[in-house]
């Protein structure tokens, strides 16, 4: 079975037991993940995320910063408010 059977193979249960491992760093039986299986499940866990899961909720997913002309609530900033200088070579 090559790498994409694999993946294809793998269910949604699967995949959060997989994450589980990965994050607990342990099989549900206790047994520890060796670094290279620690590698083989967060490989295996990021493709099937991009493949079924939108990107919101991928792992490591940030989200993206208000503009900078609005405020963390989407207010539009006081124009009084100090701006952060910029460096320009002369």
């Amino acid at each position: 079975m090559n790498y994409e059977q694999l993946l294809a193979s793998i269910t949604p249960d699967i995949y959060r037991r997989l994450r589980d491992a990965v994050a607990l760093g342990k099989w549900p039986d206790g047994k520890p993940l060796t670094d290279e299986q620690k590698q083989t499940c967060i490989q295996a866990v990021i493709t099937w995320e991009h493949q079924h899961l939108p990107p919101e909720e991928h792992t490591g997913y940030i989200a993206p910063k208000p503009h900078s002309h609005c405020g963390g609530d989407g207010e539009v900033a006081d124009a009084n408010e100090p701006k952060p200088l910029k460096w320009t070579d002369a």
